[in-house]
């Protein structure tokens, strides 16, 4: 059996942090200096955040600029350079050499090194490149590189302005019910985890980058499992220390249900290839509902919460279960507010009474997410204005 291992790392507190971050920059904590011109290299850093906030997926500036403080933790100013020229659109590597003013051979040397520390997407060899969004993206990619300066940084341009990327729609991600909650004949075929995984032949695990964070800020709130995140394919990857295999893979998927997490992943009905395992208190996604507010930065499943009044103990565990508090203990009973459930079916798997249960919304309240990743993108930047 496979088995889920917590693994905590803490450091000091992210104001403090701050505050002596911006001060070796020569930033101060609540403004920057104008960037000089040209030959300032720290140009490229805010070129790159412009371009990056032209994607869909969207990168709010902040008025102290704390984003370029980030930027510069990811990459070099001439990979900044390089990345402020790429747009969200594949392009050829011969377009972009052009546009760079350095050789094909040049430009494809600089990619690869881009591409290692996940700055763009698309295949160098192949001769194909974009821009990569910075979340979901460029920030998931700096997992393995990820130290307590750049988790405060993160955190505060949260705070600041980066929580605003969450209000656009449609959501980066969406939730899928839990799958033992879920009627087989309901469940949609978007929505059924467990084929995919049947129907795959590669799986990989790696840490939650989310709880990463929050340990490393000394902010983690939870004792949830670090390493449950899984990607999946279709076709044969090579073996690496992440790898694990189809059953592994479908023990994660139950393991998670059973302790409470709430399972997400792209808001797309085509080309899933990964899925999180979030809490209320970790997840950058579920943090826009419990944090920030922001009532619609997940999309939700297509089910909700329906807890038997006349059967209901009281025992509080659906209250406790309830990644975004949805349901409240009210004269003994438990309650859903039906405006508050994403549908993850959390509360229903883990009732010891059985009298908690999802139901599947009617035909006329069903939202389809967007067929793949281009649907996606093209309604979110017509709903951003800038189509």
């Amino acid at each position: 059996m496979y088995r889920i291992t917590e693994k905590r790392n803490v450091n000091m507190k992210r104001r403090k942090f701050i505050q002596s971050a911006t001060t070796a920059a020569g930033m101060g904590i609540t403004g920057v200096p104008e960037l000089p011109a040209e030959q300032n290299q720290d140009i490229w850093y805010d070129r790159l955040a412009t371009a990056l906030d032209k994607l869909p997926n969207a990168f709010p500036r902040t008025k102290s600029n704390v984003e370029l403080l980030l930027l510069k933790k990811i990459c070099s100013p001439e990979q900044a350079r390089i990345a402020s020229n790429l747009t969200g659109t594949m392009e050829s590597i011969d377009v972009v050499a052009a546009r760079i003013g350095l050789s094909v051979e040049e430009t494809k040397a600089k990619l690869n090194e881009m591409s290692a520390i996940g700055l763009i997407l698309g295949n160098v060899e192949s001769g194909m490149v974009r821009l990569r969004p910075f979340v979901v993206g460029i920030y998931e990619a700096q997992l393995d590189r990820m130290d307590h300066e750049f988790a405060h940084l993160f955190e505060e341009y949260m705070d600041q302005s980066g929580a605003e990327l969450m209000r656009y729609q449609p959501a980066l991600h969406r939730v899928i019910p839990a799958q033992s909650a879920v009627k087989k004949e309901w469940v949609i075929p978007y929505d059924d985890l467990r084929e995919m995984f049947m129907a795959s032949k590669s799986f990989r695990v790696r840490d939650c980058i989310c709880r990463k964070q929050q340990d490393l800020i000394r902010e983690r709130k939870c004792d949830f499992p670090l390493k449950v995140c899984t990607v999946f394919s279709n076709a044969e990857w090579p073996v690496v220390p992440q790898s694990i295999d189809q059953k592994q893979a479908l023990e994660i998927l139950d393991e998670t249900e059973k302790v409470g997490l709430v399972h997400t992943v792209s808001n797309v009905a085509e080309g899933l290839f990964y899925v999180c395992n979030c809490c209320g208190c970790c997840c950058g996604i579920l943090r826009g509902i419990t944090k920030y507010g922001i009532k619609k930065s997940v999309a939700v499943a297509n089910y909700y919460s329906v807890i038997d009044p006349d059967e209901c103990k009281g025992c509080g565990i659906c209250v406790g279960r309830c990644q975004v508090k949805a349901v409240s203990l009210k004269e003994g009973v438990a309650v859903v507010d039906r405006g508050k459930c994403i549908g993850c079916g959390l509360c229903a798997t883990g009732c010891p009474q059985g009298v908690a249960r999802l139901e599947r919304k009617p035909d006329n309240e069903i939202i389809e997410p967007p067929v793949n990743f281009a649907a996606w993108e093209h309604e979110r930047l017509k709903n951003r204005g800038m189509l």
